[in-house]
């Protein structure tokens, strides 16, 4: 193939992805981004005092096998703090319980040890639990993987709670594991998720026994995650540029047998171009092959409205994105250090020597669902000297939260704070911020599968990359990553080479 130029519409994971595999291949590639900072909705920034904020919380477990190997691949991978292998549940008044996955023998059996001893469910419940997930496709997947996710997929067509209690679950298991679980992962519950975004990580636990591990980054994305790609894009002619906004799509018509390359279907036109807008006024680009990396509002916002004549584009604007808040809190103590004893006490207000919960932590007695102390779980840019906890909340579902004043949002959560955690009752809170988001990840409801798009379209020269694109796995940093891949793959019109999660791939 000779070398082309391609122009890169977003520079969140799912462009990254897609630039280094193109500037592998040997092409030119420029990355436009409408934002002042790369890293889409794992973005993040100093602010003018010195302090990291991220546009979310980001948690990276083991089964992200295809963002792993790119952090291999531009020599990140040591970037990534491992926790320990347990799912940490904090219950109102400093309650703590576990959902242990440590075990000598691996998976399946660390899974079904995990969910039988878990004292977050009672005995009736955890029985329960047991029938549902006796009863799904992981069964099956134990032997043959591919079958399994085919029976997944075709679970799209409901939610996961009408699926848990029609197989034997209860709603007690729903409301105390399974909804904090699904806020964290997709940001709405377990009435509102599909059944397939669910069980393909309950397939994916079930297969490998390290899956259900997580790490978090040393610190800020832009330091630890996505500046390290970037480096190994720029290393190989590739170039960014920020505050480059497209407003205008340009398309010319073409032959018809030009214009088949194995889409769906020949619209008998082409991209010409675009128009960029940016601090010294508006920009022509244009290239050999377009991609557009954007989330579900960027790409309905981009795509010119006589495209909708086409079913892959129009289908589209049937797909919405959910609200989420983030919510930063600074204390002068640790936090998540729990315990009333007299050496506790002196601990959580030991600066010298952090104390606490190094994990990622759920709940399901607060308005956030999940929640970390980056100054412990990331402390490379989240501690600081002579100061404490850094809680990192986010607050789902998000919708009530967006037409909030900042002073509001943070109040109710510091409280809601204080109740999980009572023994801090004295600490006091610092410094604050929040990051909201009005349309972050897609919506993963039932029925949406059939409305994601391929990363190839009609239009021969555009292609889609974004985590809601079609790919097998939720919207999520593993998902941006595939479907970055997915989408170079398409440019250079080969077969994708995807890192598997089945447990016979690759990690």
């Amino acid at each position: 193939m000779d070398r082309v130029r391609v122009a890169i519409v977003g520079a969140g994971l799912a462009g990254l992805a897609a630039a280094v595999d193109l500037v592998d291949a040997g092409h030119a590639v420029d990355l436009y981004e409408a934002r002042p900072f790369m890293g889409g909705k794992v973005g993040s920034w100093v602010d003018p005092d010195g302090n990291h904020i991220e546009m979310g919380l980001h948690v990276f477990f083991f089964n992200y096998a295809n963002l792993f190997a790119l952090l291999r691949k531009v020599g990140a991978i040591e970037n990534l703090l491992p926790k320990q292998h347990t799912h940490l549940f904090v219950n109102a008044g400093g309650d703590l319980r576990e959902l242990d996955f440590r075990f000598p023998i691996g998976a399946p059996f660390n899974g079904l040890k995990a969910f039988f001893t878990t004292p977050q469910l009672d005995w009736i419940d955890k029985l329960r639990n047991a029938l549902a997930l006796g009863t799904s496709p992981i069964v099956r997947g134990l032997v043959d993987y591919e079958g399994a996710m085919r029976v997944i997929r075709d679970l799209d067509r409901i939610s996961f709670a009408q699926w848990f209690l029609g197989h034997g679950g209860s709603r007690q298991s729903i409301e105390r594991m399974w909804n904090p679980i699904a806020y964290a992962l997709g940001f709405i519950d377990c009435e509102a998720i599909s059944a397939r975004c669910m069980l393909t990580i309950f397939m994916m636990f079930a297969a490998k026994t390290e899956a259900s591990k997580l790490n978090l980054l040393k610190g800020s994305p832009h330091r630890w995650l996505t500046g390290p790609i970037l480096d190994y894009i720029t290393a190989r002619g590739g170039r960014l540029h920020l505050r480059h906004r497209v407003t205008q799509v340009h398309y010319e018509p073409i032959p018809a047998a030009a214009g088949d390359q194995g889409a769906a279907a020949d619209p008998g036109f082409r991209v010409s171009g675009l128009t960029l807008g940016t601090p010294e006024g508006e920009r022509q680009v244009e290239a050999d092959a377009y991609l557009a990396a954007c989330d579900v509002p960027g790409i309905q916002r981009m795509l010119p409205e006589a495209w909708r004549r086409l079913p892959l584009f129009d289908a589209i604007y049937r797909l919405e994105a959910v609200p989420v808040a983030t919510v930063q809190l600074r204390y002068d103590g640790w936090v998540t250090e729990l315990g009333d004893s007299p050496a506790h006490q002196a601990s959580r207000t030991d600066l010298s020597r952090p104390a606490g919960l190094d994990n990622l932590l759920y709940t399901a007695d607060a308005d956030f669902s999940c929640f970390a102390d980056l100054a412990l779980a990331s402390p490379e840019d989240y501690r600081k000297e002579g100061l404490g906890s850094l809680l990192q909340c986010v607050l789902t579902p998000g919708d009530p939260w967006i037409t909030q004043k900042t002073e509001a949002i943070v109040a109710a959560t510091d409280a809601q704070v204080r109740r999980l955690f009572p023994s801090a009752a004295n600490l006091t809170l610092v410094w604050s911020n929040v990051v909201k988001l009005a349309q972050s990840l897609y919506r993963e409801a039932p029925g949406m599968e059939p409305y994601r798009p391929t990363q190839r379209t009609p239009v021969p020269n555009f292609f889609l990359a974004g985590s809601y694109t079609r790919q097998d796995y939720i919207d999520s940093m593993e998902g941006a990553t595939m479907s970055g891949r997915m989408a170079a793959a398409a440019i250079l019109d080969r077969p994708v080479q995807l890192a598997s999660n089945a447990a016979t791939g690759s990690a």
